[in-house]
């Protein structure tokens, strides 16, 4: 019935989506099998995508020539581009969602993918011999046989649902859970453990009243995800969003049922998301605190449902309501669906190699919420990595492995597999320490072209990087030679608070002032403006970040070389590290689990002191 495949992925959540759409946009033959053929790219959470790191995350899965970014501009509904006030490195976009279109946009991508086949059923188990990989049982009894197969179950394997006191299986509300897959992948001495995460509850935007609320408009200036030319929402479109505040009343009703809390009673037995707390958690982890923000999101374009961002819980429906009864503006609030908390089987990350493939069993690979993270953005760029490896492993080529230094992707994947995780990770810009060179409006520099080489990556995409590029070595070189007199650009400079010229000085060191910026100098000062003609915004701000922040981008390359001598240094895969009786315990017995594959990885492992890595380095040496 089934032919054989290069790559089988399991799940179509973001992560699934990614995989498949990444792995036969580069040439291999794609089943994607999911329980539910309705539920593609199901924003299960909140309906929204991007923010402080995530919007990063989202630009360079788009760069690499991934979906997120595409999608995500087709269907906003609503976009803000957070932490204008601090510098670039910190800029996040983000967009709210109109959760339906959002599916079906992605849908619609995948079916215009070539080389995607569907297939609607549960994958109970995993073909595998002597270590291999070589397919997948479906529940329905059928054998489907690929090279790589890649799982991205999300919430399923083994999910459990909490609403108060009752609790039931499901991956999701109404979709039941995922089973086989652990036991049988635990039987091959895989380690798993349990998470668990939340959602609020949904409710009928026709019984608030917004006036007790403070409005929250998107952006003017509508830049959005991907660099191609997406048709985006025009400002007048947007909808907005509101925000109002719990109270002691509301903390007040919620406590009544904490005693048929699922969380206090101890049924539920996951950690939970630190990050993304449940409003119940919060009440009690930050009692000194009278009130927490809650975001009132709307779901889309055409629909009267409402996200009640910040109220995830799962206590019982009656004091959902009652709580929220005594919100600000949710006074006659109608609730459409309860809040409630789902724990599921996750595996810890540090047992896969770099390619996301795991150590264990040969071509399979893990993405997503199955390695222990949470968040849309943070699946889809896993996905999109382990679709581009399982392509490469079922054509025995090399596979893509990012550096902390080339992308947040990089940081996330060499967080996991270094550290590992026991609660769900997600991504802070705090997290890379070379967030000047990761941001989010140079993904296309950093990244194109080797997606391109790779042949994911379009010509048509690697075509506009190479006219960025250029359009940014020109106006460089423009704003280097042209010579501005004090009496042509004196005024504009005392408008901005800034000193005037004595003497004619170069563009270029007039904006390395603080308080300009270079679309102003362009609008304003008739010589500057007549020698940009043509060059568009998006080239102009990447000049102005690179001119205005060049001494800090040059010290993070500087450290970034310092660090590539480590990555240099290779440790073999039958390195004994018995023999070195001078290493700490912890650094022994995690360098033998984790096997680094440099001095660099070693470095960043959990636990392990500088003091190990020289004593690894001594020896190495000798």
């Amino acid at each position: 019935m089934f032919p054989s495949y290069d790559v089988i992925v399991v799940g179509a959540g973001h992560a699934g989506c990614e995989a498949a759409a990444a792995a036969a946009n580069m040439g291999s033959r794609v089943l994607l099998v999911t329980m539910n053929m309705q539920t593609i790219a199901q924003m299960s959470c909140n309906p929204a995508m991007g923010g402080i790191a995530k919007g990063q995350i989202v630009r360079e899965i788009d760069a690499l020539g991934g979906y997120s970014g595409i999608v995500t501009d087709q269907s906003m509904i609503q976009f803000r581009m957070l932490n204008r006030s601090k510098g670039p490195a910190m800029w996040s976009p983000r967009t709210q969602n109109d959760r339906m279109l959002f599916a079906a946009k992605w849908r619609e991508a995948l079916e215009n993918t070539p080389n995607v086949d569907f297939y609607q059923d549960m994958v109970k188990g995993l073909l595998i011999k002597n270590g291999v990989c070589h397919g997948v049982i479906t529940g329905l009894g059928h054998e489907i046989q690929a090279k790589s197969v890649v799982l991205t179950n999300g919430t399923f394997l083994n999910g459990v649902i909490h609403i108060g006191d009752k609790q039931f299986g499901g991956g999701r509300v109404a979709e039941k859970a995922a089973t086989g897959i652990t036991e049988q992948l635990v039987s091959l001495g895989f380690e798993s453990d349990r998470l668990k995460t939340g959602t609020p509850p949904r409710v009928d935007g026709r019984s608030l009243d917004y006036s007790k609320m403070e409005e929250q408009k998107g952006d003017e200036e509508i830049v959005g995800f991907s660099y191609m030319d997406v048709e985006k929402i025009k400002p007048s479109q947007q909808r907005s969003c509101w925000i109002t505040y719990t109270s002691e009343q509301v903390h007040d009703i919620l406590r009544t049922g904490f005693d048929r809390s699922p969380m206090f009673q101890g049924r539920i037995q996951g950690t939970g998301p630190r990050y993304c707390p449940s409003i119940e958690d919060k009440i009690n982890r930050f009692a000194e605190r009278e009130r927490h923000q809650l975001f009132v999101e709307p779901e889309g374009f055409n629909t009267v449902e409402i996200y009640v961002n910040g109220f995830s819980t799962s206590l019982p429906e009656e004091v959902q309501l009652k709580a929220l009864q005594l919100v600000p503006g949710f006074e006659n609030v109608r609730i459409f669906r309860p809040g409630y908390a789902i724990e599921y089987d996750f595996f810890p990350p540090t047992q896969l190699q770099f390619s996301l493939e795991t150590k264990q069993v040969s071509n399979l690979f893990f993405a997503g919420q199955i390695n222990g993270t949470t968040g849309y953005e943070e699946a889809a760029c896993q996905g999109l990595m382990a679709g581009i490896n399982a392509h490469q492993k079922a054509k025995e080529l090399e596979p893509l492995v990012l550096k902390r230094s080339e992308a947040y992707i990089g940081v996330l994947i060499d967080d996991l597999i270094n550290k590992g995780t026991d609660e769900p990770y997600r991504m802070f810009t705090s997290r890379a320490e070379f967030r000047t060179l990761l941001r989010q409006d140079n993904a296309d520099l950093r990244l194109t072209e080797k997606s391109y080489k790779l042949g994911l990556a379009t010509e048509e995409r690697m075509q506009k990087t190479r006219e960025k590029l250029s359009g940014v070595d020109q106006v460089k070189t423009i704003l280097k030679e042209l010579a501005l007199e004090p009496e042509e650009i004196n005024t504009w400079l005392q408008q901005n608070g800034s000193s005037p010229l004595k003497e004619k000085q170069r563009a270029h060191q007039i904006l390395l002032r603080p308080g300009l910026d270079i679309m102003s100098m362009k609008e304003q000062i008739g010589k500057v403006g007549n020698a940009l003609t043509g060059f568009s915004r998006e080239v102009l701000e990447q000049v102005e970040i690179q001119v205005k922040y060049d001494t800090y981008i040059e010290k993070e390359n500087e450290l970034v070389k310092r660090m590539s001598e480590l990555e240099d240094l290779i440790i073999p895969d039958s390195f004994d590290y018995t023999k070195l009786v001078s290493l700490s315990n912890e650094a022994r017995q995690k360098f033998t689990r984790i096997k680094p594959r440099t001095l660099g990885q070693a470095s960043r492992i959990s636990g392990v002191n500088p003091s190990d890595v020289q004593i690894l380095m001594v020896f190495m040496g000798r």
